[in-house]
Parts: structure tokens; C-alpha cells; sequence
């Protein structure tokens, strides 16, 4: 193949979106050809699409000297803004505020009429939305979306849309501003914008939902993006992110092993260089996952990553401290948490946990203002996910004071809901709730019924911190989650197996392992093998969780 042929190859693999094969075809090419403006631009997004970053901002800078050399300041203006956009995208603000600078000051002095004029009001416009000034933000991407319709600019007017909606978000407009968010979202269903677009109009809309607490239209967009990416299988932007959304549904479903696959793979997309922000969401949601089957220690080391990611570890952290009996850590860290959250539905998530917490030291007039707060925000948002959250922290609330008759007509509608949400986890813990209400009613044997009922949830889901609280209340001693393994869960494992996972446990990888038990690697990675198949896991954190919740990691 000539380096002319290498080029045609790389805009037809281009086309098809076979970005691994352009980016080889180009590659060659550019090696002794002097790329066009088309193909530096292409070349460029193709870099980017398989995760050449910096390759790719080169190209992208090489592409923009390529429109001025030609006299196309608009186009050159456009690559600009481009390459300050993607720089800012990756935390490199000072480079990325120069590019945005120059665009603007490329199309300003000849005062160009061209549809950079609205890209170069976008970061302005987001700048104002995360400074919570929301209106000055909607007229931004409204300006941004007249400049869209005069050019015909789709990837524009889509972007200038998406920033509308969540404008009208933050507003408190939430129907118009939803309106806005699937008018773009069928912009990129239908193909009409490139691949960065549809990517990120994809992740901040599914985001925008999670905001909402809009369960219906986060799993239909995350389904979506899901086909996407396998459209694309040489995709490396965006892949991460939306495993990361699909183990947040899956653990809402209670498919917890399926989910913690799906972190995992999470975390190695979201951490390839450069690495991603959204590397702390995918720690936090390994620690929420950890901690709920009862793995304390890596639920608390999964939480620091978090926090070193920038993911605020609450209200995670302060329920594990609860449910390490340390209620009143748990309770300052939420408190300290509630004065600066500025993002209402992290602030929704930290007065559920508050409620819990508060209950839990007797302040039950802190847990009645945290619910009363929590079932305003319900009413104003009206989605079902958020009432479910409310109408149980009322429920226990109102069951707190005495009235249990009351309790139980909120426990059971929140009930109802996380049944019709797939919640099977959540739907559990109430019907906890409901078993502590019918007690306090004198009826013991709807009690030990729904008690009964929960449990099997709980042991299906391997939930072995509420399990112990649901067999406490049925008065059956379980063990505890420190002492003695239990013989059911080792009898399939031999002595030499059951040491090696308890050094699995102690995050030792195989040839630390090796070098401790002194045989050869290749023996450990048999053992290992054969722990997976015995105890039906698939991951290294898996059986590090699966050893905590039975009592059988290392001691000493």
C-alpha cells in the first residue's frame, strides 16, 4: 500500500467508523505525506477516539496552523476552540482557557460571522452553570443555539440544546428543561453529530437524569449508550462512564456480582492514561458495594480513593462508620456534608442517610427535619425513586414517635414503590421497617413474616450486615463478621485454598502470595482458579468481599 492509498484507507475506515484501522491507515500515511486540513482534523478526532490524547491535541494544534497558513481564520477559530475545550475536559485549564482565548480572538478582531461565535460561548456558559448562576448560563446556550441556526451547525445547536436543559434543571424547570435534553438526545440517536458530541451529550444527559432521580430515562439512555459503544468497539472515550452507569442500575436491581464486574472494568477504562475524574465514582461505587455485603475494610479504602479522586465519600462513609457502631462519626461527617453540598441530589442521598443516623442516636426531631426536607425535595422533583426514599424515612420517622399504625401506612406505599423500581435490596430494608412497625402494633406474626420475607432477599443478595440485623430481630444467633468461619461457606475449600484467599483478602497479588506460602506462582494462580470456581466468583475483589462477609480473611 502507497502512503497516498494509506490516506484513501484512512478516510474510508474513517466513514465507517473503524477508528482503529483509520488511525493505523493515517498513521502510515502521515509518516511521509503532509496531511491536508480535512485529514488533520479527522486524523486528529480518530487519535482521540482511541485514546491517543496527546497525539491527538497535537494534531489538532498542527490542523489549526494548517487553516491559518491557508487564510480560513473561521475554520482555524473552530479547531481552536476545540483543542480549549478537550484541554479543559482534562483538568489542563490554563492551556485549554489560552485556546478558547485565541478562538474568540480570531473570529472578534475581523469580527467573522461564523458559528465558532457560538462554540466560544460555551465554556463561559458552563462556567456559569457549575457557579450556580443558571440563568446567565440559559441565555449563554440560547445565544449559542441562534448562532447554530443561522449556520446550520448541528453539533452546535445539539450542544447549545443539552445546555439549555440543564440550565432549565438547575432553574427548577424541570419538564422544559427534560424537553430540551431528549430533543438532543434524538440528534444523537440519529447519527447527525460527531462522535465527541454524541459522547458527551450522552453522559452529561444520563447524568442529568441521575440528578432527577429519573430512574426511567437514566436506563433508557444508558441502554443506548451501551449500543453505541458496541457499534464501536475500537471506542476507548465515553466506554468507561458508561459501564460505570450501567453497575450504579444493576446495583439498584440488586445484580451486585454483575455490578462489581462492571466497576472493575470501570475503573481500568477510566484510569488509562490520561486518567479520568470519574475514576472516584467508580471507587465510591466499589466501596458502596463493599460495604453493603459487609467488606469493611475494603469499604473504607475504596472511600479514600474516592476522596482522593475528588469524589466526596458521603454519605457512603458515614453509613459504614453506623454500621461499624460508630453512629456518632457517621452523624458529623453527614452534618459537616449537608452545610456544603451544593448538588441537590447528593443533597437528597445525604438526608436519607441522615434520618438513619439520627434514628439510630434517638434525635428524632433531627430525623423528622431531615425527612420533612427529604419529602419537600420529592414533591418538587415527583419522581418515584425519590418518594420511595421519602415515604420511608417518614415511615421511620413517624414509627420513632410511637405511631406505628401511621408508620405503617407510609412503610408499606414505599414498599410498593421499590417494588414496581426492580429495587429488591431497598424494597428489604423496608419491609424491615414494616416488621419493627407491626411489633410495635402487638401483631408478632406479620412481623416474623415480613422478617422472613427480607431475609431471604438479604441472603440472596449475600447483604450480610442487614442479614445479622434481620436474624438479631428474629432473636437466631448468627455469628459475628470477625470471628470463626463459618464451616457452610468453606467446606468446598481446602486448607491450602482457604489460605490463599485469606491472602487474596490482605490484597496480596500472586507472586506475593507465592513467595509467603513459598511455592511457585503458577501453583497460586491454580489455587486461585479453583477459589473462583468453588465459592462461583469472578474477581479478585469479589473474593476479597466474599471473605469479609464470611469471617474468613486473615486475622493477624
Amino acid at each position: 500500500m502507497t502512503d497516498a492509498d494509506a490516506a484513501d484507507h484512512g478516510r474510508a475506515a474513517f466513514e465507517r467508523r473503524a477508528w482503529a484501522d483509520a488511525y493505523a491507515a493515517w498513521s502510515t500515511a502521515a509518516a511521509t505525506l503532509p496531511l491536508g486540513l480535512d485529514d488533520l482534523e479527522s486524523f486528529s478526532l480518530t487519535a482521540e477516539l482511541v485514546g491517543r490524547y496527546h497525539e491527538a491535541t497535537d494534531l489538532l494544534a498542527a490542523a489549526h496552523q494548517e487553516a491559518l497558513r491557508q487564510g480560513d481564520v473561521a475554520r482555524a477559530a473552530y479547531d481552536a476552540f476545540w483543542l480549549g475545550f478537550k484541554l479543559i475536559h482534562h483538568g489542563e485549564f490554563a492551556r485549554g482557557g489560552g485556546w478558547v482565548a485565541r478562538a474568540a480572538g480570531l473570529i472578534h478582531e475581523p469580527e467573522l460571522d461564523c458559528p465558532a461565535q457560538g462554540y466560544v460561548l460555551l465554556p463561559g456558559a458552563l462556567q456559569a452553570l457549575d457557579s450556580g448562576d443558571a440563568p446567565a448560563s440559559y441565555e449563554a446556550f440560547t445565544r449559542a443555539g441562534e448562532i447554530a441556526a443561522r449556520f446550520g451547525d448541528r453539533d452546535l445547536a445539539t450542544l447549545a440544546r443539552l445546555g439549555r436543559g440543564t440550565s432549565l434543571v438547575a432553574m427548577g424547570e424541570r419538564d422544559r428543561g427534560v424537553a430540551y435534553l431528549d430533543e438532543a438526545m434524538v440528534a444523537v440517536t440519529a447519527g447527525e453529530v460527531i462522535p465527541i458530541v454524541a459522547g458527551i451529550v450522552y453522559c452529561a444527559t444520563i447524568e442529568a437524569c441521575q440528578q432527577l432521580f429519573d430512574l426511567g430515562r437514566a436506563q433508557e439512555w444508558t441502554a443506548a449508550l451501551a449500543r453505541w459503544c458496541e457499534t464501536q468497539p475500537d471506542l476507548v472515550p465515553f466506554r468507561g462512564r458508561c459501564l460505570l452507569y450501567r453497575a450504579e442500575l444493576m446495583q439498584l436491581h440488586g445484580a451486585w456480582d454483575d455490578a462489581n464486574r462492571e466497576v472493575e472494568r470501570a475503573y481500568i477504562r477510566l484510569s488509562e492514561p490520561p486518567p479520568e475524574p470519574a475514576v472516584g465514582a467508580a471507587f465510591y461505587q466499589q466501596a458502596e458495594l463493599h460495604r453493603l455485603r459487609g467488606a469493611f475494610d475494603p469499604a473504607e479504602g475504596a472511600y479514600r480513593q474516592a476522596s482522593q479522586w475528588g469524589r466526596p465519600p458521603e454519605p457512603g462513609l458515614a453509613l459504614l462508620r453506623l454500621a461499624q457502631g460508630d453512629a456518632p462519626s457517621g452523624m458529623a461527617m453527614i452534618r459537616r456534608a449537608l452545610d456544603e453540598a451544593m448538588d441537590p441530589a447528593l443533597r437528597m442521598r445525604l438526608l436519607d442517610a441522615a434520618v438513619e443516623l439520627c434514628l439510630a442516636l434517638g434525635d428524632v426531631q433531627g430525623a423528622r427535619a431531615a425527612a420533612d426536607e427529604l419529602a419537600a425535595g420529592a414533591d418538587a422533583i415527583r419522581a418515584p425513586l425519590l418518594r420511595a426514599m421519602a415515604d420511608r424515612a417518614r415511615g421511620a420517622v413517624t414509627l420513632a414517635t410511637g405511631d406505628a399504625h401511621a408508620a405503617l401506612g407510609l412503610l408499606r406505599r414505599a414498599w410498593t414503590t421499590w417494588l414496581g423500581l426492580e429495587a429488591p435490596y431497598e424494597a428489604a430494608r423496608t419491609r424491615v421497617l414494616i416488621a419493627e412497625a407491626c411489633r410495635a402494633a402487638g401483631d408478632e406474626m406479620s412481623a416474623g413474616l415480613e422478617l422472613q420475607a427480607a431475609r431471604v432477599t438479604f441472603a440472596d443478595l449475600r447483604a450480610t450486615p442487614e442479614l445479622q440485623r434481620v436474624d438479631r430481630l428474629l432473636g437466631r444467633a448468627t455469628g459475628s463478621n470477625t470471628g470463626a468461619a463459618d464451616r457452610s461457606v468453606t467446606d468446598g475449600l481446602s486448607a491450602r485454598e482457604l489460605e490463599v484467599l485469606r491472602l487474596v483478602a490482605a490484597g496480596m497479588t500472586n507472586r506475593a502470595i507465592a513467595e509467603a506460602l513459598v511455592i511457585s506462582e503458577k501453583t497460586v494462580a491454580r489455587h486461585v482458579a479453583n477459589i473462583f470456581t468453588k465459592l462461583d466468583l469472578s474477581t479478585r475483589s469479589a473474593a476479597t468481599a466474599y471473605a469479609y462477609e464470611h469471617g474468613l480473611q486473615s486475622t493477624t
